[in-house]
């Protein structure tokens, strides 16, 4: 990332600028446990096993937002453009929110504020442009076939709004 695109304050992280933050480090079976919280109109997202940190379409993005861009595939806790979660968890503006993300293999599974809202296999993506249940999506190649293994990032201020996001006690743990 550019010096100065992201700060941290009070042990929170949170976005100076435009850029995402990626790990150094790459992942492939892995459990993410981080807090979040948002400001009004606020827009980001978590992005997993990049192929290419050029192009953030080559990750998974976990979308933390204030509540959705308008689509039901955009609310919080959704795989953008692929899967909503199941019910929405999201707390009120300027609260803490927690996802427990656990990346095996093809299997996704996303636990929110406690709950688990997504237990998918991605193998299910099998055709470019389409989810499993027919709606369009916006990748050109199928989400079988995105990278199993590749950094973590975390998109900064983003959108019309450009309002923050904080994160704080990001934790990974390699799993076997």
């Amino acid at each position: 990332m550019t010096p100065g695109e992201w700060g941290i304050e009070k042990g929170e992280l949170s976005a100076k600028g435009h850029g995402t933050m990626w790990t150094k480090e790459s992942y492939g079976n892995f459990v993410l446990d981080l807090e979040f919280k948002v400001a009004k109109e606020a827009n980001s997202g978590v992005f997993l096993r990049a192929g290419d940190i050029r192009n953030v379409l080559s990750a998974l993005e976990v979308q933390v937002h204030e509540s959705t861009d308008g689509s039901r595939y955009g609310m919080v806790g959704a795989i953008y453009d692929a899967k909503p979660p199941s019910k929405n968890m999201a707390k009120p503006v300027g609260e803490w929110n927690r996802f427990t993300i656990t990346c095996r293999d093809s299997r996704f599974v996303l636990v929110f504020n406690g709950e688990e809202v997504i237990n998918v296999d991605l193998n299910d993506w099998s055709q470019a442009r389409k989810n499993p249940d027919g709606t369009p999506n916006k990748f050109s190649v199928p989400l079988k076939d995105f990278a199993r293994k590749g950094p973590i990032g975390f998109q900064g201020l983003h959108g019309r709004a450009a309002a923050p996001v904080w994160y704080r006690n990001v934790k990974i743990k390699v799993l076997e």
